[in-house]
């Protein structure tokens, strides 16, 4: 891991995923029904920091945290482009657990996201990177587009 990217704001990886959000929102917003109420999250609080917040951290906890790290460790490496074996393999398991409560497509597109989550993971060797975009991601779209 290159040391530039300790400071993972400054990563062109990092800034990529951010902007990508963005978007991704936009997109949404032009093609789905947004919400009207933008407002909600401050009479609902609860409702939004659970998927928002707390949701993505343990999640980045538990499968960039734990299980790429696991992976990583046990597996023979291997990559795709810039893409690890750990990070592949992390991401699907991640993708196919959305399936349970998402709808494919939904669960399907999550697959995208999560591979930015374990690349900022790796190159910036902590989860802080990972957890932020989680977030930033999940509440930009909890915020938008549920209520």
């Amino acid at each position: 891991m290159s040391q530039a990217y300790r400071a993972f704001w400054r990563d062109p990886v990092f800034l990529a995923a951010t902007g990508a959000a963005l978007l991704y929102w936009g997109l949404l917003w032009v093609i789905s029904t947004p919400a009207t109420d933008l407002a909600w999250p401050l009479r609902e609080p609860l409702r939004f920091i659970y998927p928002a917040v707390l949701y993505p951290v343990i999640e980045e906890i538990v499968f960039r945290g734990w299980m790429q790290e696991f992976i990583q460790l046990r597996l023979r490496p291997w990559r795709l482009g810039p893409l690890t074996h750990a990070n592949l393999l992390t991401s699907l398991v991640f993708s196919a657990l959305h399936f349970i409560n998402h709808p494919p497509i939904w669960a399907a597109a999550v697959f995208l996201p999560s591979l930015l989550f374990g690349l900022s993971r790796e190159r910036s060797g902590g989860l802080t990177a990972p957890i932020l975009l989680h977030v930033f991601y999940n509440s930009g779209y909890f915020w938008l587009f549920t209520q």
